[in-house]
């Protein structure tokens, strides 16, 4: 037997909150690739959506809310890389911020209660951001990349996501 039994799927309240956004942000943004990894032949542009981990932070309602401090890159290549992945990532900002102000259903996902960016975007040279001795590999010649912070609280959908 593959995958998970039915039962244990029943359980389920609550999906990734990477799930809601890449639902979100796939919608509004045509023409861009938004994944949860990377791909062996990456196409662009880009957002990549990562979670960070909440050591001591996690501030949701385990009945309710899940609350994620959420990294969100987004990747363009020249001729004009740079500045396309800045603006790639003002447009996830906005679809973001559009999606909770309008209360945005993602069904079997859950809504926003909560948006706030806690870092503005900012341009990195590498894959990943770094801190300690491993580094990541840099980016390929002529592709760009911009990473944003934001801390997101989705409510659980009214039903389950397996039911």
């Amino acid at each position: 037997m593959a995958g998970l039994p039915p039962a244990v799927r029943a359980l389920v309240e609550m999906s990734p909150v990477e799930d809601f956004v890449q639902a979100v942000l796939a919608e509004a943004l045509p023409g861009v690739n938004v994944q949860t990894l990377i791909q062996p032949a990456q196409a662009f542009p880009l957002v990549l959506i990562r979670r960070y981990p909440q050591v001591g932070d996690w501030s949701g309602d385990t009945r309710f809310v899940d609350v994620a401090d959420m990294i969100i890159h987004t990747f363009a290549e020249d001729p004009d890389g740079n500045e396309d992945a800045a603006l790639l990532a003002e447009a996830v900002r906005v679809v973001l911020r559009d999606a909770w102000l309008l209360n945005r259903i993602v069904p079997g996902r859950g809504h926003l209660v909560r948006y706030e960016m806690t870092s503005a975007p900012r341009r990195a040279t590498d894959w990943a951001t770094a801190t300690g001795p491993v580094q990541y590999a840099d980016l390929p010649s002529g592709v760009w990349r911009y990473e944003t912070l934001f801390r997101l609280a989705v409510r659980k959908p009214k039903t389950k996501p397996f039911s």
